[in-house]
């Protein structure tokens, strides 16, 4: 960890800790489960440059933001995870492996709810927020 992260996480709550930690669990989870599954349990018929920039890739965006602790990346992380909450709902309904899918679904759903929780906690500690439409005008 760089100073700054280490001063940064140093003055967060237990509860915010918790949520970071939460939602790093389900990312890195997410992570080493979707190469695990697509480069070594599937047999598909994809190429492993195909399955990488689709599946792999759009978890590696948020990386560097999550690691240092950015209530932003927290919460624009979730619109990355929705693709495998949604891949995960929609392969328990359809394939015959469903438990693939829902260990997909656990991890999206432990980084959703990490993220959500981590971004809206940390970004009050912070003093982050929306302005009110009242004050823009």
């Amino acid at each position: 960890m760089t100073e700054n992260t280490t001063s940064t996480v140093s003055t967060m709550s237990a509860q915010t800790r918790q949520f970071r930690v939460l939602a790093l669990i389900g990312y890195f989870g997410l992570l080493a489960w979707v190469i695990l599954w697509h480069f070594v349990l599937s047999t598909s018929n994809y190429s492993n440059l195909f399955v990488f920039l689709f599946w792999v890739l759009p978890l590696l965006f948020p990386l560097r933001g999550l690691l240092q602790g950015k209530p932003y990346t927290y919460a624009w992380a979730n619109f990355v995870v929705m693709i495998y909450f949604l891949h995960g709902l929609t392969a328990i309904y359809t394939e015959q492996n469903w438990w693939y899918a829902a260990i997909e679904l656990f991890f999206a759903l432990l980084m959703f709810i990490g993220c959500c929780y981590y971004a809206r906690s940390r970004g009050r500690e912070l003093g982050l927020k929306l302005k009110k439409l009242s004050e823009l005008q």
